[in-house]
């Protein structure tokens, strides 16, 4: 196991992760750079407050010095710890092949046999790196550019493991793909760089989740991920994160999507202590297709600052925009989020949909919409709603037998319809329970 054990966030120990991965000179250089960009760039000047010290994060521990394809290699405790969360059940039962990181790296991948013959590169992005450099060098820091903020470019100094899928033209998968994330130590930093191509004319389902056990200190995920959509083909997206409380989730998600083709975000946010995400499409191509279907869960201690982005480029785009928020005992869940359609995209249609529910006198939520129409043949159309805990409803649920918990929960799977409804069925379970060991009575 290799931990740096200097947390001082400089040159050395940037330079030292990538001797250690045994990196090309061109990556160590990319390194550099996005180094010198974070001290440059300042915080964000919009959103909840981010109270870190960065010289107290550990920004590198590796479990294992190589990747698993059987899970009897891995060592019990981790083994234990995904068996748990379900993931090895779940890839023999549901998925076409599984990534799991835990800390820093990657250490069990593996995927079925008919999706290897496919010709799918499936792979932990140091493997990547080395097996496909002209591939991967073609799509890294091409979509999120690493000095666009000042965590995109702490992920460019010090980013380890994460994903890199190939699908190539003509191929659909009828089972998806998934990565699951794990952060188990004290002042845990972890900051995967996923890349995911789907040439023309091929579709893929990937999921990804997110999982830590709670410590006294702060930890912090900042994720890039950038998403290529070729003409006429189709990505979903479905993230599930349930960071512990004492987890800064801060992730740059974008997507751009070429003619006739559409990318789907599925965005579930239960967990981590601030949550800032805002998955993105750029829709480049005509008759291109955007959706973000999102949900935010606040409860005591949370922020939940989450929605989505898009951009209309290509003439006859479309794109949706539903977002469910709820604040819980104290929890703080907003929306925030941008659609703009440029002079080129003519005859495009955007409609964002903004629900939030207040379960209680001590939450809070907010909208914070940013709509941009710069031509005459498009438009955007915006709907709102903020709601409390009907207590008619309630009252009503419970003289039919059920108690106050119950009829609550009810409530609540109710108002999140959208979102549990494109969820495969096992996900949907998964949520419906983390919404539930969620929920706090206020009286």
């Amino acid at each position: 196991m290799e931990t740096l054990k200097d947390k001082t966030l400089n040159e050395e120990l940037v330079i030292n992760i990538s001797k250690i991965k045994r990196e090309p000179e061109w990556i160590r250089d990319f390194r550099v750079k996005s180094l010198k960009a974070f001290y440059e760039i300042d915080m964000p000047s919009f959103g909840p407050d981010i109270n870190l010290d960065f010289d107290k994060i550990n920004y590198y521990k590796k479990i294992n010095d190589k990747v698993y394809d059987n899970w009897d290699n891995v060592d019990t405790n981790i083994k234990d710890t995904f068996d748990d969360i379900g993931i090895i059940k779940a890839e023999k039962d549901y998925l076409g092949g599984v990534s799991t990181q835990y800390e820093s790296e990657v250490i069990y991948h593996n995927m079925l046999d008919y999706v290897k013959e496919k010709g799918i590169i499936f792979l932990d992005t140091d493997s990547a790196i080395r097996e496909y450099p002209e591939l991967f060098k073609k799509y890294f820091n091409k979509l999120v550019n690493y000095k666009e903020n000042k965590f995109t470019a702490l992920n460019g100094a010090v980013f380890s493991g994460g994903t890199f899928i190939y699908i190539p033209k003509n191929t659909k998968l009828d089972r998806p793909l998934q990565s699951y994330f794990r952060i188990n130590s004290e002042n845990m930093g972890q900051f995967e760089r996923t890349i995911i191509v789907v040439d023309d004319n091929s579709e893929l389902h990937y999921i990804e989740g997110c999982t830590a056990p709670v410590y006294s200190t702060d930890a912090l995920h900042a994720a890039v991920v950038e998403i290529y959509v070729g003409k006429n083909s189709k990505c979903r997206y479905t993230t599930i994160q349930n960071w512990s409380d004492d987890v800064y989730n801060l992730v740059t998600k974008r997507a751009i999507v070429d003619e006739g083709g559409m990318m789907e975000w599925i965005d579930g946010n239960i967990g981590s202590k601030v949550t800032m995400k805002y998955p993105c499409c750029v829709l480049k191509g005509d008759n291109s297709i955007g959706r973000c279907i999102t949900i935010g869960m606040a409860h005591e201690n949370q922020i939940q600052d989450t929605g989505a982005k898009m951009i209309h480029i290509g003439k006859n785009t479309r794109s949706e925009i539903v977002s469910k928020s709820i604040s819980n005992n104290g929890g703080e869940a907003d929306y925030r989020g941008s659609v703009e359609i440029k002079e080129s995209a003519s005859n495009s249609k955007a409609n964002v949909k903004c629900d939030s529910l207040i379960m209680d006198k001590l939450s809070k939520s907010d909208t914070f919409p940013k709509n941009i129409n710069k031509n005459s043949t498009s438009y955007i159309e915006h709907e709102a709603s903020v709601s409390k805990l009907d207590e008619n409803k309630l009252f009503y649920l419970m003289s039919r037998g059920l108690n106050e918990e119950e009829a609550t929960e009810l409530m609540l799977m109710g108002f999140i319809g959208n979102f549990r409804d494109e969820l495969p069925v096992e996900y949907a379970v998964e949520l419906n329970n983390l919404l539930k060991n969620n929920i706090t009575l206020v009286k």
